[in-house]
């Protein structure tokens, strides 16, 4: 079976994602005394938490794209493999409305970062397994596919959901910090995935 039709069932399911995390944002209600300014400023956690997911889901966008520069055939298998990880793609803009909204109480920001937390986790999990899935003995790769960077994407898959995971720990102790770990781990993968190519086999 080839993978065309998933790949653009995929496509639509990441732009439907990326484009929900707008509703972060209401419409300002200016209260009496206040400017909008100040309003606009008072939101700074939905700027926040929608450049981090923008860039998250942007980054598995690449990353699942990559796949298919080496999968060249797929089965029922792997198909229902696929619609697990959009799943848990699909379900980020919730978790993150939770973030920007609770971030600042003291009662409800861990629950909101620890959601986030398990989302991400789940979404590694499900994206490994994807790949571990077509990988293994090159099941569903094209015969000619460059083992270095075959070997590469493997490297960097394998540690994904231990990082979510720890970074979601840190949410019991400290929700803030946990959401920074967040960020972080966005940008260690933009990092990564530029290194695929020039991994040793």
């Amino acid at each position: 079976m080839e993978t065309a039709r998933l790949e653009t069932f995929s496509d639509g399911v990441f732009a439907i994602a990326i484009t929900l995390l707008v509703l972060l944002f209401e419409r300002p209600h200016l209260s009496e005394g206040q400017t909008l300014g100040h309003v606009l400023l008072h939101q700074w956690p939905s700027y926040a938490s929608y450049v981090v997911s923008f860039v998250t889901i942007g980054i598995i966008w690449v990353n699942h794209h990559t796949l298919f520069r080496h999968i060249v055939r797929v089965d029922r298998l792997f198909l229902f493999l696929n619609v697990l990880f959009l799943m848990a793609v699909a379900f980020i803009p919730y978790p993150t409305s939770l973030v920007a909204q609770f971030i600042r109480s003291s009662h409800d920001a861990r629950p909101a970062a620890l959601l986030y937390g398990i989302a991400m986790t789940l979404m590694a999990i499900f994206l490994n397994t994807l790949w571990q899935y077509a990988a293994r003995g090159y099941r569903l790769l094209a015969a000619d596919a460059d083992r270095r960077e075959v070997s590469g994407i493997t490297r960097s898959y394998w540690p994904g959901a231990a990082i979510y995971g720890s970074a979601t720990l840190v949410a019991l102790w400290s929700p803030a910090a946990s959401v920074i770990g967040y960020a972080l781990i966005a940008l260690f993968y933009v990092l990564s995935s530029s290194l695929w190519s020039g991994s040793a086999s």
